[in-house]
């Protein structure tokens, strides 16, 4: 596997406009705001002299970028440099953002600041832990096994038809995930997909010693091409700055073998080969002690209960075959 030239630096600032370049045969793409540009803004998303700020650290607002050109590539990695910093407080903070690979494209919604019932990829950072804090409000708890620790990167593959259950945190559809401390960083955070031979693999470079740490590796992930790459952000009652200041696209030279080519047939529909990954999600953390004291009694109580009709029809009907010979 080789790595060829960088085919794009999304959002890099070259004299005093953006620019697409690539890194050996420097050729140039315009990415501004204009008509000709290969990226388009949405919703608040703001460009500055050094970053995209998809979103201030205010409430209820949401701002994405879109490519206007597909990505046709077999095998690609995409590095995205990223920061999320505001005014709140550990877990008084949100919403978080997306990194997409979908077959839509500008169109705002629910799923940080993207469509529900999206066809493609998409990445997550949650920095708010909904489900935690619906449970709380109804005094339950989750298990130390079972908790997790936000800010958390998760990824999940839709087909159009599967929602993001934004209460459970997508629990439900996810493919798995990871914990990522990256708010309020001083030093740089940077998240790495690499989808190469139908393998989906996410790493994160987040605590500032320039390496790279596993996030999530799945196999049999099976993504069409000519879709867009697009990333995305929201906030809510709660709020944050999501700055992307750069993301790079690579294409990944694999070599194959005759019969890996024809294996690998056209995908239309994104799909995950195992799909038990998609299964819908069961609380892990099964029932409460309380629960589990009240099934157990009440199944003992219906058991008894059986066990003493019985032996009164058993008694009765004893009773009756007995004077049938007197």
């Amino acid at each position: 596997m080789r790595t060829q030239a960088c085919l794009y630096v999304f959002l890099q600032r070259r004299s005093g406009h953006w620019r697409a370049v690539n890194s050996e045969k420097c050729t140039e793409h315009g990415i501004g705001v204009s008509g000709s540009s290969h990226w388009e803004q949405m919703g608040d998303a703001l460009v500055t002299t050094d970053h995209v700020r998809l979103t201030p650290d205010q409430q209820s607002k949401q701002g994405a970028i879109w490519s206007r050109i597909p990505c046709h590539l077999r095998d690609w990695e995409l590095q995205v440099h990223f920061k999320i910093h505001g005014q709140g407080k550990k877990n008084l903070n949100g919403d978080g953002l997306a990194i997409w690979y979908t077959k839509e494209r500008m169109q705002k919604g629910p799923v940080f600041g993207n469509r529900d019932f999206f066809t493609g990829l998409g990445v997550f950072v949650d920095t708010y832990p909904n489900e935690e804090k619906l449970m709380e409000a109804q005094r339950k708890r989750y298990t130390p096994r079972t908790q997790r620790i936000f800010p958390y990167v998760l990824a999940m593959v839709g087909n159009g038809t599967i929602s993001y259950d934004h209460e459970r945190d997508g629990r439900p559809t996810e493919l798995g995930g990871c914990n990522a401390m990256v708010r309020n960083l001083k030093h740089d955070t940077f998240l790495f997909i690499r989808y190469v031979r139908r393998r989906l693999t996410i790493m994160l470079d987040i605590d500032g010693q320039h390496e790279w740490r596993d996030c999530l590796d799945v196999p049999g992930v099976r993504l069409p091409q000519g879709f867009y790459f697009g990333i995305s952000a929201i906030t809510g009652d709660l709020s944050d700055n999501h700055d992307l200041i750069s993301m790079k696209l690579y294409q990944l030279t694999i070599l194959r073998s005759k019969q890996e080519d024809v294996e690998e047939q056209e995908v239309l529909i994104p799909s995950v080969d195992n799909m038990e990954l998609l299964r819908p999600y069961t609380d892990a953390e099964g029932m409460s002690s309380i629960a589990i004291f009240f099934s157990v009694l009440f199944s003992m109580l219906g058991v008894f209960l059986l066990v003493v009709v019985g032996l009164v029809l058993y008694g009765h009907w004893s009773e009756s075959r007995r004077k049938r010979f007197y």
